[in-house]
């Protein structure tokens, strides 16, 4: 059998609900919508830990973040990734895959200097050939400037940038498009099958550079919108206002991500490259905007942080449909090795578990909960920050922080799909359950020394009974936008 080409596009700060077809938000996206039709859609995905860094470790490493070093977003504790590390890039160089990478990195620190010259933040993103694990071509982002964005890449020095002249998403999707297309064999080795991963910034601010086109595109009556949104702060309140003006341009970030999406889709069908391609689509984490009355976005145990896209096709291999399995951020790494047929190349001190025979079709047992983590900063000393478990019903948090009552939080999002009822109070049963059965068990798997106390001493303070203005005191001691 011809070995699988691979697709892995994801997004940043695109939460799970926010696509069409779902019919859980008025965001236009066509392209996905007739994807999710040809795709096995796992619409109870979660980003563990719900910030950029973090998860994409967890995506290279198949690590939670105690394993694999990196503790915190934007490595505010001075800890890079450790090299020591096998990617699943490694593993699929090894197996003669050419692997690409384009857009956002966000997964080692940038460095300050490269055969003794020093370089700028922007020039520090370049990658030295000791980190590229595999990565054969590379154009990445310097910052989150999205129409005037620059970019390091393989074939140049770190010094020598280019820059885009558009919005750079679009520019991105270009340079994919080449490395498809591959004319005269100059973008990728040919004769090899491709592993090509593209990052898209958007939707993740700034939400004001987003083209016109697409702004345009969003029609959505917002006050009726945010009517139905039982977790919104109301009209006039900080958060609430938030909400309220940056929805659109947030839905039009989408819905352009939708537009170039369908681009990458339309070239694989016309090089004859889609029956034999695997193609994902997911994202690292999701946006809440200002629901909540929360300033940050994400790195929180609610739907819109948690919760992210995932379609995978695979013409004649996976069968379409829907699936609730509760996969999780270090199950890719397995899964897609197994797909590919490198099933056995799966190291055993990885965490994540492969999923591929599930999605091909045959029995497996299905976890159930999946771990949810944040861990204080700047410090990064896991004995401070939330850990605990998001399942099919239920959502539990327990918050620890210094010289704050620990609290903890519990969400049955059947009767409360918005999240606006702690109930860990009136539910003590339940809590010990997911504590026992779920939380300790993860935490012994990540090796995780988070201490939880007993339950007694923090089930009368829970999270409910602190003020908004409490809540973001202790999330702004600790957060990194």
């Amino acid at each position: 059998m011809t070995r699988p080409n691979l697709v892995f596009i994801y997004a940043d700060q695109m939460r799970g609900s926010a696509m069409g077809f779902l019919g859980e938000e008025p965001v236009s996206t066509p392209n996905l919508d007739a994807f999710a039709r040809e795709s096995l859609v796992l619409d109870q995905a979660a980003s563990n830990y719900p910030v950029c860094v973090p998860y994409r470790t967890v995506l290279m490493t198949g690590k939670y973040a105690v394993s694999n070093g990196v503790r915190v977003n934007c490595f505010c504790d001075g800890r890079d990734l450790p090299n020591h590390h096998t990617w699943w890039t490694d593993i699929l160089d090894r197996g003669d895959w050419f692997c690409g990478y384009l857009g956002k990195w966000h997964i080692t620190k940038p460095i300050a200097a490269y055969n003794g010259q020093a370089l700028t933040k922007a020039q520090g993103h370049w990658l030295p050939p000791e980190r590229r694990h595999g990565i054969r071509s590379w154009v990445l982002q310097t910052s989150n400037q999205h129409m005037s964005m620059e970019y390091v890449c393989h074939d140049r020095a770190p010094t020598e940038l280019l820059k885009a002249d558009r919005w750079s998403v679009e520019w991105e999707t270009d340079r994919a498009l080449e490395f498809l297309q591959n004319r005269d064999g100059m973008a990728r080795d040919p004769d090899r099958p491709f592993a090509l991963t593209v990052s898209w910034n958007p939707p993740h601010d700034p939400l004001a550079q987003v083209p016109q086109r697409y702004l345009d595109a969003v029609d959505v009556d917002i006050e009726a919108h945010c009517a139905e949104i039982a977790n919104l702060p109301a009209a006039g309140t900080e958060m609430g206002s938030r909400y309220r003006g940056r929805v659109r341009p947030y839905y039009a970030a989408i819905t352009g991500l939708d537009d170039q999406f369908g681009r990458i889709l339309r070239c694989l069908a016309e090089t004859g490259l889609d029956d034999n391609t695997i193609v994902v689509f997911t994202a690292d984490h999701g946006d809440q905007i200002g629901r909540h009355g929360c300033r940050d976005p994400k790195n929180m145990p609610w739907e819109e942080s948690m919760r992210v896209p995932f379609l995978i096709r695979w013409p004649g291999r996976i069968a379409p449909g829907r699936d609730d399995l509760l996969l999780s951020a270090a199950d890719l790494y397995p899964t897609i090795l197994e797909l590919l047929g490198l099933g056995d190349e799966i190291a055993p001190d990885l965490e994540g578990t492969s999923y591929a025979p599930l999605l091909l079709g045959k029995d497996q047992e299905r976890p159930t909960s999946q771990l949810y983590m944040h861990i204080r900063e700047p410090e990064g000393d896991p004995a401070w920050g939330r850990r605990g478990v998001r399942t099919h019903r239920y959502t539990l948090s327990i918050n620890k922080a210094p010289d704050e009552p620990t609290s903890c939080v519990l969400y049955d999002r059947q009767t409360d799909p918005y999240q606006t009822t702690n109930i860990a109070a009136e539910s003590p049963d339940v809590v010990a359950r997911l504590i026992n059965d779920e939380l300790k068990p993860w935490l012994g798997h990540t090796r995780d020394p988070f201490g939880i106390p007993p339950l007694e001493t923090f089930l009368d303070t829970p999270w409910s009974e602190l003020s908004p203005s409490d809540i973001n005191r202790m999330l702004s001691q600790d957060r990194r936008k």
